[in-house]
């Protein structure tokens, strides 16, 4: 099953605050049900993407940060007609925002909660725009995001989709071990 998640709360992203702490959001929204997650999101309020539409993000499982799939940016490419656009990620993206640290915003936050691949889509704009301001989400970005989403279910439900490539992620476990700690809020020193 995959799950495409349109968060309605935001929360600690420079100076953005939520009515609901996203643990809570987490717990309603993420399940282990769940095969692969796309989080939605209006990504405007910043200088890393710098373009009008939709970008997407790596893939992160488990606290790895994984390359883009290719199926991902395939769908991308066919259905806006141009060439994909991926919006870049720190690891603090990919931590849970009660660790305080800096996040771009709640796009990744599923990840923290679940042990499916997660992609962020974003609808973006050219310069930083408060993504709650009235009027400011374009209706060609959003039915663009809307057909991303379908043909990615389409896709992923035909298992002509993946998110992340099995065999390089099982490599690399065997070779650095888990990350799912970065999953956690926890601090040992």
């Amino acid at each position: 099953m995959i799950r495409i998640k349109i968060p309605g709360t935001r929360g600690k992203s420079k100076g953005m605050d939520a009515p609901v702490e996203m643990a809570q959001v987490n717990a309603e929204e993420v399940s282990d049900e769940l095969d692969a997650i796309v989080s939605v999101d209006t990504t405007k309020g910043n200088r890393i993407i710098n373009h009008r539409g939709v970008a997407v993000s790596n893939t992160v499982k488990e606290g790895y940060i994984l390359r883009c799939s290719e199926d991902l940016l395939d769908i991308m490419e066919r259905v806006t007609g141009r060439l994909p656009q991926v919006f870049s990620l720190s690891t603090q993206d990919i931590t849970p925002y009660a660790n305080n640290l800096y996040h771009l915003n709640s796009i990744l936050q599923p990840c923290t909660a679940t042990a499916a691949p997660t992609v962020g889509l974003a609808i973006v704009t050219e310069s930083a725009v408060a993504g709650c301001a009235t009027g400011a989400t374009q209706f060609a970005d959003m039915e663009a995001a809307a057909r991303f989403l379908v043909e990615t279910a389409k896709d992923f439900g035909r298992g002509v989709c993946s998110f992340y490539d099995k065999e390089e992620y099982a490599e690399l476990l065997r070779r650095y071990g888990s990350l799912a700690h970065l999953q956690t809020t926890r601090c040992e020193n």
